[in-house]
């Protein structure tokens, strides 16, 4: 599918391009905080993964490099390279990104992130038995089982109703079913030394997704990772606490793109 297929939200006139690329269970409504608050010192492009929220349905299966490419040709509609922002599975197709196209990725930012399910066999079943379960329930009712368990157990009533009404909104067959193979099939654990630009890792302290564990082990990996815990947040970390999230992403892109110290 080309870039045109691909719905996007996007903030900001100057600066270095972000692009920011949701979660297994979301859409760009996830970014609104990054839209906002980074807007002022990037230009922010955020995207409905192919098959999601108002993308159009590709014509045939994805597997993670296929998200890859499409992420790439965004990038390359837009400028020559971009600081791409990717959280969970996004941050999966992220670093996949990295590794097939490192002219287009500047720098990355993985939060609350994993090697992919195919690291081990039981969460690969798990991730796998999604698209049977979302056939048998439905958008609504299968946000309402999962999305709450992406937040901290202190986050607002209307932080997790905002989560359930974004991924009820966002899923559908067979986009789902697509994503979730995409992740059981991956394990970039042995890839990601090929990496070499800057890393910033950020998992939510109250993570039970993917978890602190699985993060540390990312930026453990890569060549030039740098690890931060975020205090208060859970799986969906840039939304939970999307002040201290930006603050850490402004402070990455003053090393990474020069941004002002006031920026």
């Amino acid at each position: 599918m080309t870039s045109a297929d691909v719905h996007v939200e996007e903030a900001g006139t100057a600066g270095p391009l972000i692009l920011c690329l949701h979660g297994i269970g979301s859409s760009s409504a996830a970014f609104a905080a990054q839209l906002a608050g980074l807007s002022g010192v990037a230009r922010v492009v955020a995207w409905d993964a192919p098959g999601y929220g108002r993308s159009a349905d590709p014509a045939q299966p994805l597997d993670l490099d296929a998200y890859a490419d499409a992420a790439a040709a965004v990038i390359r509609e837009r400028d020559r390279s971009a600081h791409v922002i990717g959280v969970s599975w996004g941050g999966v197709i992220a670093m996949r990104l990295a590794l097939r196209h490192p002219d287009l990725v500047d720098s990355l930012v993985v939060a609350d992130s994993s090697f992919g399910s195919g690291s081990d066999p039981d969460r690969a079943a798990a991730m796998r038995s999604r698209a049977a379960r979302l056939a048998e329930d439905g958008p609504r009712a299968f946000a309402e089982q999962r999305a709450p368990r992406l937040l901290s157990p202190d986050a607002p009533a209307d932080l997790v109703q905002t989560a359930v009404d974004t991924m009820a909104a966002a899923i559908r067959l067979p986009g789902y079913g697509w994503s979730t193979e995409s992740m059981a099939a991956t394990d970039l654990g042995p890839e990601l030394p090929g990496i070499d630009v800057p890393v910033l890792v950020l998992c939510g302290e109250h993570d039970t997704v993917t978890g602190v564990d699985a993060a540390q082990a990312i930026a453990g990996a890569l060549r030039r990772g740098v690890f931060v815990i975020l205090a208060g947040a859970g799986h969906l970390a840039n939304q939970e606490q999307p002040d201290a999230f930006n603050d850490w992403v402004r402070a990455h892109l003053r090393i990474t793109a020069l941004i002002p110290e006031t920026a």
